[in-house]
């Protein structure tokens, strides 16, 4: 079966652009204005999509851990429950953000935490989902939004291979259009901790399902280095300033570097060609200069026949190869040939 996917009437597959997602989140800190200044830089920057995220707070956690004390530089309330509501748009935000990157031309979707945001973002409209890595064994959520049959991103941080395995299982059974994203659910991930060989076995193991990069890590090499591996979905949580208050600023890139990793991931793709190895015809001027002949080493009689002593390799390489030297040894020259002069396979015979 095609390794591809058709992602918001964007073709994903081995040989197409990286599909790269600037995952807002929170970033915004609960405001519309920060929210549509983070789209219109995802969009210059070169992103294909921003997503964001959408919970009912009360829906998906306990009382006690709703009113647990959440009090740090990086707390934006002295509960937990308030401090996550703080970061929270509202339903009308989310209508209005939806129709803000649609204009500004770039793909809008969102992560729902529990089944209410789930049907109110099929409702808005987005053209596609995200399931987070806390809700990978989250059955029904899953099942719920593989219902809608768009294309859905799991994204598989803090799990072992038998629970990915068990909710694709769950999630193709109702929905074939699935993106499956190694991830490490660490914040911020150091390099040991990665893992990016798991997007080989994902890929060996899920042959017709789209492999992904969903990154905690600081910098991009790492999420290039994942394209190299076969992940064509790469998604980078993105910040206007990384200095700002929230956990996941210090870990967001900038315009700046997300631009520079849209850029990068483009060289990669271009750089990985088709696995046939072949003599450019941009390479013939550097192998001509550098590239070896077989010469005579000195002045040779006619009649002669050729050894190695005779013989010397030089550039530029407009004659007969080295590797082509059985094809000279042995054979007797039928003209006198000076020093350096090259040789020529019409010159010699048995």
């Amino acid at each position: 079966m095609t390794r591809e996917i058709i992602f918001n009437n964007t073709l994903v597959n081995d040989a197409s652009k990286c599909f790269v997602i600037a995952e807002i989140g929170n970033n915004h800190q609960g405001s519309l204005e920060n929210a549509k200044k983070l789209v219109v830089a995802a969009q210059k920057s070169g992103a294909s999509a921003v997503k964001f995220q959408k919970r009912n707070n009360k829906e998906i956690f306990t009382n006690e851990m709703f009113t647990s004390s959440y009090v740090g530089p990086q707390s934006f309330a002295t509960t937990y429950g308030e401090h996550r509501d703080k970061l929270e748009l509202s339903d009308d935000d989310f209508n209005k953000l939806f129709d803000f990157s649609k204009k500004q031309g770039i793909t809008f979707f969102a992560t729902p935490f529990d089944l209410r945001s789930a049907d109110f973002l099929n409702d808005l409209g987005v053209p596609c989902f995200k399931v987070a890595s806390g809700d990978l064994t989250n059955i029904p959520l899953i099942e719920k939004i593989a219902k809608f049959n768009k294309p859905m991103i799991i994204s598989t941080g803090a799990s072992n291979f038998w629970e990915v395995e068990n909710t694709v299982k769950r999630a193709t059974e109702l929905n074939s259009q699935i993106v499956l994203m190694q991830c490490t659910s660490i914040y911020p991930a150091k390099p040991a901790t990665i893992n990016l060989n798991v997007i080989r076995t994902y890929r060996k193991k899920f042959s017709n399902i789209v492999i992904g990069y969903s990154g905690h890590d600081a910098g991009i090499t790492i999420p290039v280095a994942a394209y190299a591996l076969g992940a064509r979905f790469i998604e980078k949580h993105f910040t206007l300033d990384r200095t700002q208050k929230g956990t996941d600023h210090q870990f967001s890139l900038t315009p700046e570097l997300m631009k520079y990793l849209v850029d990068e991931l483009e060289s990669v793709r271009l750089s990985l060609g088709d696995g046939n190895k072949v003599l450019l015809s941009e390479e013939k001027l550097a192998r001509y200069k550098m590239g070896k002949k077989i010469v005579a080493k000195r002045k040779i009689i006619e009649g002669t026949y050729i050894s190695l002593e005779d013989l010397e390799f030089k550039s530029p390489g407009d004659g007969i190869p080295p590797n082509q030297l059985e094809s000279v040894l042995g054979k007797k020259i039928t003209r006198e040939y000076v020093k350096e002069e090259t040789l020529e396979l019409k010159d010699l015979e048995d």
